[in-house]
């Protein structure tokens, strides 16, 4: 299977779900947010994946602000006691930044995959081998 040609899946279709962004059917997790080696329906291997800390800043942007703005609000408006705090402003930051965290990740994997996203590299020519250029002979 890992020679048969796999059609373009959408990296927002497949990394939402937790799948194998080659065969859309394979899963991408072991647990919550750890990675498979690979993908056991095409044997996609996830090494090349590397989403380092994408999730969380995306949580971090689009819920733990609002989720301090609540606690902010609640303080303010109403001079909340802190268990009306840990009842209200807890959970909702619980509930809003734990469960995109494992979407996030797959969608970001997925599109690592997608795009052929790779480390960088820098690219060295030869000094022998590399034609001077107009602006260097002019220098001399």
């Amino acid at each position: 299977m890992p020679d048969q040609e796999w059609p373009p899946l959408s990296p927002l279709h497949t990394g939402l779900r937790g799948r194998c962004p080659r065969c859309g059917q394979g899963h991408m997790f072991d647990g919550f947010l750890k990675l498979r080696r690979g993908c056991e329906v095409c044997g996609l291997d996830y090494s090349f994946a590397d989403p380092a800390d994408g999730p969380a800043f995306f949580v971090i942007c689009f819920a733990c602000v609002p989720s301090v703005f609540l606690g902010v609000w609640l303080e303010v408006q109403y001079n909340a006691p802190l268990w009306v705090h840990l009842l209200v402003t807890g959970p909702f930051m619980l509930l809003t930044c734990i469960p995109p965290l494992r979407p996030l990740k797959g969608w970001l994997v997925a599109s690592q995959y997608f795009y052929k996203a790779e480390e960088g590299r820098v690219a060295r020519r030869a000094a022998a081998a590399a034609p001077e250029s107009s602006s260097e002979t002019a220098l001399r």
